[in-house]
Formats: C-alpha cells, structure tokens, sequence
C-alpha cells in the first residue's frame, strides 16, 4: 500500500520556522508520517501551501511523491 506524501526528497530544516525546506512539514510530523492515518496526512498536506508562505520559504520544484 502507498502513502501520499509531499517530501520532493530535499530534506533540510530551516533552523528559524523548525519546517522542513523541501516540503514545509516539521520534524514531529515527518517522524510520524507512516504512522498516520491518511486523513491526517491528507489534513496536513493540505495545510503546507499556506504554512511555507507564511514562513516566507519558497516551495521547491517538484511534485509530491508516492511511496
């Protein structure tokens, strides 16, 4: 079974807003990722667009993957 995911594979935290740069997700969330129900992945996912905004980080190129 795959899972939906942002990661666009550039793994690095901005050390100012605690996000990662790649996808906009934080250390908690990636750590429990697979974890997660797909309503909660779906609910986060759906949160990064704003949330890299407001940190002021550009979204890198790439389009989610499926793993």
């Amino acid at each position: 079974m795959s899972k939906e995911t942002p990661c666009v594979a550039v793994c690095m935290i901005d050390p100012k807003t605690k996000l990662c740069f790649g996808c906009g997700r934080t250390l908690p969330e990636i750590a429990r990722w697979h974890a997660m129900e797909s309503a909660d992945r779906v609910a986060i996912m759906a949160l990064l667009p704003a949330r890299m905004t407001e940190a002021g980080l550009a979204p890198i190129a790439g389009s989610p993957k499926r793993i």
